[in-house]
């Protein structure tokens, strides 16, 4: 699909210093290989709305970005911040790209011009940025414990929100905004009404009895996903809340993984998770069932996004320090993959198939 990238890039590098682990090839789904990867793990990916292009954050302080055509994958340009990167995003007509990190920075990059600049400052990481431009907005959540608003004017936030924990995941589907916290917390904002009401409009705590990993909302905004650290996915409504259920995945039989990334297709309402297991898998929560469990890549995925077509799936084969630094090997793989979605993968089948276990 993209020329002649499909190999195994990672050749040269897989012998490994003294008694460096023998590294297997990561790309087990025959999935396009992204080049110039960053040099460290890669922590967050997004697409452009607008056009196949997509930005990925690194702990080697990058935020780089790719443009994908129908016979390869192309860098197209990079930038810095001045610690590991956590997040990034892009804006609706796919111009602008947004990024936090350990800098405890906010900063956007125009590609036209590209130019970057700092958009925003918080006390602590930035662990989650989304362009909002239904409210001419960046929006930043941070593990100082707030959400702060940002109209790239002025170097002080238009608006902070307190959160009662430090901010581990956050996804916005306009007006829907949900972020999930430290100690379980978990709140959801209507942001079309924030000005008049700060409030949250509910605040409880997660379904899953372990710390939350990624949240991601439906597409018709009326719930989300929420992953945990112990291999648990949970999906809840906002106002039916009798449709809520939970789900067990990333497991084998002699351990549990954490979930790390939850994406839902952007026209079919289904949704992929990806986790520690070096798995991707893509499930039907209308009929709480797997559509298609992909071979593991050995090694933890960090992210997966669909792109805004949703034909394409984007992912990263990195470490995500789950077993602490002294797991962080330097020979571990740092790849970005691209899987081209066919329909019957991500397509609903109604009343068929396995049912998801609770």
């Amino acid at each position: 699909m993209f020329g002649q990238q499909q190999g195994g890039m990672f050749g040269a590098a897989a012998g490994g210093l003294g008694g460096a682990p023998q590294l297997k090839d990561p790309n087990t789904n025959q999935s396009a290989v992204v080049p110039e990867p960053p040099a460290d793990g890669v922590s967050c990916l997004a697409w452009s709305p607008a056009q196949n292009i997509f930005a990925a954050g690194s702990w080697d302080k990058s935020v780089r970005i790719w443009e994908v055509t129908s016979t390869a994958v192309a860098p197209r340009m990079a930038y810095q911040h001045e610690a590991p990167v956590l997040c990034c995003g892009f804006s609706r007509d796919g111009q602008r790209v947004v990024s936090g990190g350990c800098d405890n920075k906010v900063k956007m990059k125009v590609l036209q011009t590209q130019q970057d600049q700092q958009i925003g400052q918080h006390d602590a990481p930035v662990k989650e940025v989304f362009v909002v431009d239904d409210m001419n907005m960046v929006v930043s959540g941070s593990w100082d414990r707030t959400i702060r608003f940002w109209n790239c004017q002025q170097p002080t936030p238009v608006a902070t929100l307190q959160l009662p924990e430090r901010c581990y995941a956050m996804d916005i589907k306009y007006p829907l905004m949900v972020v999930g916290c430290a100690d379980r917390h978990l709140l959801v904002y209507n942001l079309q009404t924030i000005q008049q009401n700060p409030q949250p409009y509910k605040s409880l705590q997660t379904a899953l009895k372990m710390q939350t990993r990624c949240v991601s909302c439906f597409t018709d905004k009326t719930g989300y996903a929420v992953g945990s650290i112990e291999g648990r996915c949970s999906i809840a409504y906002i106002e039916d809340t009798s449709k809520n259920f939970a789900f067990k995945c990333h497991r084998s039989n002699e351990e549990i993984f954490a979930i790390n990334s939850i994406d839902f297709h952007p026209t079919m309402g289904t949704f992929s998770t990806a986790g520690g297991d070096g798995s991707f898998v893509f499930w039907d929560k209308e009929n709480r069932q797997r559509l298609k469990q992909f071979n593991s890549c050995h090694y933890p995925i960090t992210v997966g996004k669909f792109n805004a077509q949703g034909d394409m799936f984007a992912y990263a084969v990195s470490y995500d320090w789950s077993k602490g630094h002294e797991g962080n090997h330097p020979t571990l793989p740092k790849a970005i993959m691209l899987h081209k979605v066919q329909e019957v993968e991500v397509k609903p089948k109604p009343g068929t198939g396995q049912r998801a276990k609770r």
